[in-house]
């Protein structure tokens, strides 16, 4: 898959993108340092601004972000025992068997990923972990989870086409390794009508519909929230499936 377009996507909505994101849950992560062989190095490829690596360093001794998007790493923190640089995913610039676990939050479905699995195998430490997660679209409590849901359809069509990889779970992509069973998982958050309009405008199938229309999809997607939220800043719970593919290398 070209990396052109989410390059230039993601550079655009670099900060927002920073700002209005889920956290991935404590649990994951405890299961990701439970399964690693060890835990000298994780690399957190296509790190973004960094929603994987600082629970990564809280349980690495050093974790390597690298992204193809300099202005998405520029938009991260600075994280102790995390080094940061640009690099593509297929060439990532590490030392051959180095690390003991690969990560990869919400990124796989943009990557060659015949050329990412060879960076795989010459990065990873012999029984090292390779870890890969998705997440498709919130469910939104109550009332305004329908004009969400509605605001969904309405912008279908807009995703690129790797989207379809994340819809199954990244069940239909390629994974040529000896997979592991893994628990449930699913994220949730706590947010106030704003920042479920600001997480929404991070998506890329809403920069391709403001592109094709000069329209701004989320005027209107404000507007029908706040017939049925109450007060706007009352938060409200948005939860996530948590799809994660895990495998020993």
């Amino acid at each position: 898959m070209s990396h052109h377009g989410p390059i230039v996507h993601f550079s655009s909505v670099a900060g927002a993108y920073a700002a209005y994101r889920p956290t991935y849950p404590t649990r994951l992560f405890d299961w990701l340092a439970a399964e690693a062989p060890a835990h000298d190095l994780a690399w957190d490829c296509g790190a973004g601004s960094g929603q994987a690596s600082r629970a990564l360093a809280e349980r690495f001794a050093l974790v390597v972000a690298t992204d193809a998007s300099h202005a998405q790493l520029a938009a991260g923190e600075r994280i102790p025992r995390v080094h940061v640089w640009a690099a593509p995913a297929e060439r990532s610039g590490i030392r051959s068997g180095r690390a003991n676990l690969i990560a990869v939050a919400q990124a796989l479905h943009w990557f060659d990923l015949n050329a990412f699995y060879q960076e795989v195998r010459r990065v990873m430490r012999p029984g090292g972990l390779l870890a890969v997660w998705t997440y498709a679209d919130p469910k939104l409590d109550g009332a305004p989870g329908r004009a969400l849901a509605e605001f969904a359809v309405r912008v279908r069509a807009y995703w690129p086409a790797g989207r379809s990889l994340v819809d199954s779970g990244y069940r239909t992509i390629p994974f040529p390794f000896a997979e592991r069973a893994v628990p449930a998982f699913a994220m949730t958050a706590e947010w106030p009508l704003d920042a479920v309009v600001g997480y929404v405008g991070t998506w890329s199938a809403v920069g391709a519909y403001r592109a094709a229309h000069r329209d701004d999809p989320t005027v209107r997607l404000r507007d029908e929230l706040r017939r049925t939220w109450g007060d706007p800043a009352q938060p409200r719970r948005l939860t996530w499936s948590l799809s994660v593919r895990a495998a020993r290398v």
